[in-house]
């Protein structure tokens, strides 16, 4: 593996310059182009030299039912938990001081597993079935081994784990060929060895690749070393920093400014195993409403909801998919949250039942700033409640932002929360479907730092620990809102900033990103990373939010999105920069703004994302059960290949298609690494390849290099203007067989939450190659959904015509097109140019059906002799 050495630099930004704030205005024009934001306060370095010189020593030990409590020197104790089998629970803390966890973690009630305990004199080991974790006494530090005894992660012994001057830090030995995946929403590549990077929600507009601080923090990171894989979960809220190798090639760290060095160490040794332990200990996405993971369009600066609904009857009219519409902050009255303009619209409700009507949601945004205003009814049930955060005084805290001076939601406690919850009663009665969490840093315009004091109050915390769970906190308030105010309807809850276990209550976009194939380049392995941090759901503003795309970035842009878990169109208000008066009311970011080409590609492959959805749509009911990433690094799936360690312009959408987007101006070709251990098939010319090479793809403006791991199935329907447009009745399962292929199909009503209550079909699809010929069953495991379902339609690629088709007596006809079979039960169709066999079997067909073929010579005969019927 290539060796990194790389240097993090602050980058110019907001935060540095003394206007930082007042860019924020729009009646301000900037002088030149905003930057992103690269620092916020300043960074509290780690003393190593004073961290090498107080090594801490351990004094006594106790047995304990799930592990081991040591006292140590210097007036701090440890404990060691073993939470499973293959996870445990680092803490180091002041003797007196009682454990904390963050908001992050939502499973405390493990099974202890058994475990064995053996001290010596030297160290004491805990030891499972998995993991054993070996305590050096003298001084102090850990090491993690697995079964057979080797080494899988282990302090450095140097520097060790305590506090510097209030800090908690840890240090790690590492190897040259360690790499590390995760650490959230990170600018930069895939393995982040070699990286310094900090974690602080940050508002970083137009950000780039050397942005240090973005705006969600997961203190999560995968280690892989030997083929083997471990996680560390640090339990800190406070901003923290992370020295991966970047210093030396022998060891790394983390460390936080204040609160508990708390941790939690996950074996694998997959990286699959490893994410699993971590969605078990944070929580998993919630399964998400169909329209949900649709396209979406959105622009800062739709003014009026004519304005949408031309955009909406543009779609329509052009035969564009389209299941969701954003409606920024130019629906408020003012910007006043929960509130309606009536230069917007003088009839929320009206509109928003005309999109209903259309088959397209809406999802209307949420600022937390609520504008100090006598007689506006948030600002004075807030006030007269006591709901606002604080100063040091006790006094409410004002910031400016969208509507002026404002005060912020106490989001800490519990009755705050509620209070914002039932708030959304105006939006939903006007019907709203999702909601749209902004400036949730929380953003604040008249500070340097753009944000809050570190000293305003949370409940019983400050700022400085509060700062990034505060989106956590207002996005489990926004949750709540449905199952006040939709029961039963399951939410959809989009927010910039996250937590360690946001997950649970939200969907990730990253932000104000750019239009520009950096920014392109940089989301692909920032998704792939969030994805490894425990957030599924997660998308990119398709064509950059900052400035225009060209028509040529935009079109390679809509290719790469389709294939991302949420996919959204958005844009800023202005061409240059967010905030030129002389750019206002340009034209938004829609697929037809581009030309006639472009708009045909956008067309094509928004629609083949509908072709999908049943493919896409059971990918994320594993993701909410699971944690199995949508969008999914190489790595996750060919650890065993290290040639997966390093791509960063690569990815699986779902276990089965490898998307490999062309992210270079100009190019009409691009280098495709296909995983070692699998065949893959190009999906465009059936075209196969074997695994672990490298080849060359063609790839004009249109075409978006995409593979097909052989074996697999991927569930089809016909498109859609939207996803609830039509009831499926007919499932294409686009087949790439080998010797045998299997599917497990799960159904629903796409909206609600009776799913939970056992109200959905599973369905398991098997195809086995049995000399001549193939056998196909389908066995229904589950069956309490009315599905519209009637059909299967086999779709047999790269195979030699058939001879006959039959289910026991029953024999198949053969007809003259695809189409044909998907309208006519028991018939078959070869399509001899493209060598795929169409299959249309009944739903309730009990018999295996049999697709017996011609060999070689036949096929070619029969060629020669018949009409093509293509």
């Amino acid at each position: 593996m290539e060796k990194k050495h790389k240097t993090k630099k602050i980058g110019k930004g907001l935060a540095t310059m003394t206007v930082a704030t007042t860019l924020l205005l729009p009646s301000v024009i900037p002088e030149s182009s905003v930057l992103a934001v690269a620092d916020t306060y300043p960074e509290k370095e780690l003393d190593k030299a004073a961290a090498m010189q107080q090594k801490l020593m351990v004094q006594s030990v106790e047995a304990i039912d799930d592990g081991v409590k040591l006292v140590l020197s210097d007036n701090y104790k440890a404990h060691i938990k073993l939470k499973t089998d293959d996870v445990a629970k680092i803490s180091i803390l002041k003797q007196g001081e009682e454990e904390k966890e963050t908001a992050a973690i939502t499973e405390n009630n493990w099974d202890t597993p058994s475990f064995e305990m053996e001290e010596t004199e030297d160290t004491i080991s805990i030891s499972t079935d998995e993991i054993t974790v070996k305590i050096n006494k003298q001084p102090f530090g850990i090491k993690f081994l697995d079964s057979e005894g080797n080494v899988i992660n282990q302090d450095n012994m140097d520097y060790g784990a305590g506090y510097e001057d209030g800090k908690p830090y840890v240090f790690k030995d590492t190897s040259n060929d360690e790499a590390f995946y995760g650490f959230g929403e990170q600018a930069g590549d895939l393995n982040r060895r070699g990286d310094s990077m900090g974690m602080w929600n940050n508002d970083a507009y137009n950000y780039n690749k050397d942005t240090k601080y973005l705006y969600t923090t997961i203190p999560f990171f995968i280690g892989l070393k030997d083929e083997k894989a471990y996680g560390i979960f640090f339990d800190n809220s406070n901003r923290s920093y992370y020295e991966m190798a970047s210093e030396s090639d022998d060891y790394y760290y983390f460390y936080a400014n204040d609160g508990q060095l708390s941790y939690y160490f996950a074996y694998g040794p997959e990286i699959q195993d490893v994410l699993s332990r971590y969605s078990q200990l944070t929580g998993t996405m919630q399964r998400p409403p169909k329209w949900a993971i649709g396209l979406h369009q959105s622009k800062w600066g739709y003014e009026t909801a004519d304005e949408i609904k031309g955009i909406v009857e543009k779609y329509r009219e052009k035969d564009i998919p389209l299941d969701g519409v954003h409606l920024d902050i130019d629906h408020m009255d003012g910007y006043r949250n929960f509130t309606w303009g009536e230069d917007f619209t003088e009839d929320p409700a009206a509109f928003n039942q005309w999109l209903q009507d259309k088959g397209v949601s809406s999802v209307a945004v949420s600022d937390p700033g609520i504008k100090v205003d006598e007689g506006y009814y948030m600002y004075d049930e807030g006030t007269a409640n006591d709901y606002w955060a604080t100063n040091p005084d006790g006094s409410p805290y004002v910031g400016e932002v969208w509507p002026g001076d404002s005060v912020f939601p106490d989001f800490a406690e519990e009755d705050v929360r509620d209070w914002w919850a039932e708030s959304h009663r105006k939006i939903f009665e006007a019907g709203v479907d999702g909601i749209w969490n902004d400036m949730n840093e929380p953003a604040v315009f008249d500070t340097p730092t753009k944000t809050q004091p570190l000293d305003v109050k949370y409940g019983d915390m400050l700022h400085s620990e509060f700062h990034n769970m505060f989106a956590h906190y207002e996005a489990m308030s926004s949750d709540k809102a449905f199952d006040i105010l939709k029961p039963n309807k399951r939410p959809f809850v989009l927010t910039r900033d996250m937590y360690a276990g946001s997950q649970r209550y939200s969907t990730l976009w990253t932000g104000d990103n750019e239009s520009s194939w950096e920014s392109m380049r940089l989301a692909i392995p920032m998704n792939n990373n969030v994805s490894l941090s425990g957030v599924p759901f997660v998308g990119n503003d398709i064509g950059g939010f900052a400035k225009r795309p060209t028509p040529e970035l935009f079109a390679r842009w809509i290719e790469f999105g389709v294939f991302i878990p949420f996919s959204r169109i958005h844009a800023d208000n202005g061409s240059t920069v967010a905030f030129d008066p002389d750019a206002k009311d340009i034209p938004g970011q829609e697929p037809w703004q581009y030309g006639e080409e472009v708009e045909e590609i956008s067309k094509k492959y928004i629609e083949q994302r509908y072709k999908l959805m049943p493919y896409l749509y059971n990918a994320f009911i594993e993701a909410s059960e699971n944690g199995t990433p949508v969008q999914q690094p190489l790595v996750y799936q060919f650890q065993e290949d290290e040639n997966t360690y390093d791509i960063n312009q690569q990815f699986m959408f779902g276990s089965s298609l490898l998307v490999a987007p062309v992210v270079e101006e100009g190019a009409t070709s691009r280098d495709v690494y296909l995983p070692e251990g699998e065949t893959w098939v190009d999906y465009w010319t059936g075209e196969e390849h074997a695994g672990g090479q490298t080849i060359n793809k063609e790839a004009d403006l249109g075409t978006l290099p995409l593979y097909v791991k052989k074996g697999d199935i991927i569930p089809h329907r016909n498109v859609q203007k939207h996803t609830g447009e039509k009831p499926l009745e007919n499932l294409i399962l686009d087949t790439y067989l080998e010797d045998k292929s299997s599917y497990t199909f799960i159904e629903d009503d796409g909206e609600t939450e009776d799913y939970k209550n056992g109200e959905y079909n599973e369905t398991t699809f098997n195809l086995n190659r049995k000399g001549k010929h193939v056998e196909f069953t389908s066995n229904q495991k589950v069956s309490n959904y009315d599905s519209a379902l009637e059909t299967y339609t086999l779709k047999l690629n790269n195979e030699n015509m058939p001879r006959k088709v039959q289910a026991a007596s029953t024999k198949y006809k053969e007809v003259d097109s695809a189409e044909e079979v998907k309208q006519n039960e028991n018939t078959y169709f070869y399509d001899e140019e493209n060598k795929t066999t169409y299959v249309n079997v009944p739903v309730d067909e009990a018999k295996k059906v049999k697709i017996f073929f011609h060999n070689d010579k036949k096929t070619e005969k029969a060629k020669g002799k018949g009409k093509n019927k293509h």
